[in-house]
């Protein structure tokens, strides 16, 4: 099995990897102080077409796919994991239910702005209730008429509090299936509708520059053009999305665990103790070779499961797998780096402490790691 990249996603891994080290990295360590993304930033991202790199020409995009947004996140989350989830949960959350489960006129309508990145869209599944447990899901639309009214409330939800945050999905129980589990619909719900409140950014201990919101609906009234696929498929498409969001959180990892060795390989050469650098000392020497090892086996873990998408084959299981192994070595790699790095490591001046902040949330969104080795015992037939 050959999973390099094709010529054109290494053009795009090139191009990408000169945008973050030109006009991320410099940024990232002051955005991160500000707990905001800086607006300059967002919009030279849509400039260079950063929004745009899944979905189809015919919507604005430039066609990468799938394949082509994971290539992108690894390279942004070398340098700053707060821009990669930006993005992200921009094209893999927002954009990616709308062009896989909207009809045509919604695509027509949200999608070319979206892909511009003159606007961000949302995901809003999460609940102060329920996580991982989506049977605990309490936001509930009632139809009257062609309307539904919704009431509920989400959180932790990335990219709502933006200046062009424009819509959010919303997952909501619509009624009770026949095997008395929640029947869920997916809503398209936009910013600025009478009853959705954005409540203010959320403080993070990681990812700090992305926006992170509360969601308070209060009688809100959506059209019922714009429900998002057939009533009651709306927890089918989330979990789709999920599987999806899953590979791209794995390439995220996977590019904060590359940043830990490319920091980490930079100071030992620099870095002197005992009379020499301490690249010359073989514990440091085998931290950083066990760094490279986990970045290069998560790699290929995800590109097995990007292909995979790509191809229409079945890909939960490798997307479970990439994500539980990326994010666990990303977290285990960002404490080595710290380690490596001594001191200066514990510094918030230090890059390696940012990605030591930012690394822990990846075992815990999109599917915690728990939920993941349940999903891979799952089909490994080991559940009821």
């Amino acid at each position: 099995m050959d999973l390099d990249l094709s010529p054109e996603l290494e053009a795009l891994r090139k191009r990408v990897r000169a945008f973050a080290e030109e006009e991320v990295a410099p940024r990232a360590a002051a955005m991160d102080a500000a707990q905001r993304l800086d607006d300059e930033l967002l919009d030279r991202m849509a400039d260079a077409g950063l929004f745009g790199v899944a979905l189809p020409e015919a919507y604005g995009g430039q066609g990468g796919g799938y394949p082509a947004l994971c290539v992108a996140l690894e390279e942004l989350a070398r340098v700053d994991s707060a821009t990669a989830i930006t993005v992200e949960a921009a094209v893999g959350l927002g954009q990616m239910p709308i062009y896989r489960f909207g009809t045509e006129a919604q695509r027509e309508r949200w999608l070319p702005a979206l892909a511009a990145g003159a606007e961000i869209a949302a995901f809003g599944l999460s609940e102060p209730q329920g996580g991982s447990d989506t049977g605990a899901m309490r936001t509930r639309a009632e139809l009257h008429g062609d309307t539904w009214v919704v009431d509920g409330a989400k959180s932790y939800i990335t990219n709502a509090g933006l200046d062009r945050s424009s819509l959010v999905t919303v997952a909501a129980v619509t009624g009770t299936r026949p095997d008395g589990r929640n029947e869920v619909t997916a809503l398209v719900v936009p910013v600025g509708t009478p009853g959705f409140t954005v409540g203010p950014r959320r403080s993070k201990i990681g990812w700090r520059g992305a926006a992170c919101t509360d969601l308070e609906l209060t009688g809100v009234r959506v059209p019922l053009a714009d429900q998002l696929g057939a009533r009651g498929d709306g927890l089918r498409s989330f979990l789709r999305t999920l599987d999806e969001g899953r590979v791209a959180i794995a390439a995220l990892a996977t590019g904060l665990a590359q940043g830990c060795v490319d920091e980490c390989a930079a100071y030992a050469r620099r870095r002197t103790a005992f009379g020499a650098p301490i690249a010359r000392h073989q514990a440091i020497q085998f931290k950083i070779a066990d760094m490279e090892l986990r970045a290069h086996t998560a790699r290929l873990a995800w590109r097995h499961a990007a292909a995979r998408i790509a191809a229409g084959r079945p890909f939960g299981r490798e997307a479970a797998i990439a994500k539980l192994y990326a994010s666990e070595a990303a977290v285990t790699s960002a404490r080595d780096a710290v380690q490596v790095f001594g001191g200066a490591g514990f510094m918030d001046d230090s890059p390696v402490a940012r990605f030591y902040r930012d690394s822990k949330v990846l075992e815990i969104g999109e599917g915690t790691s728990e939920v993941m080795r349940m999903l891979i015992a799952r089909h490994l037939g080991l559940t009821a």
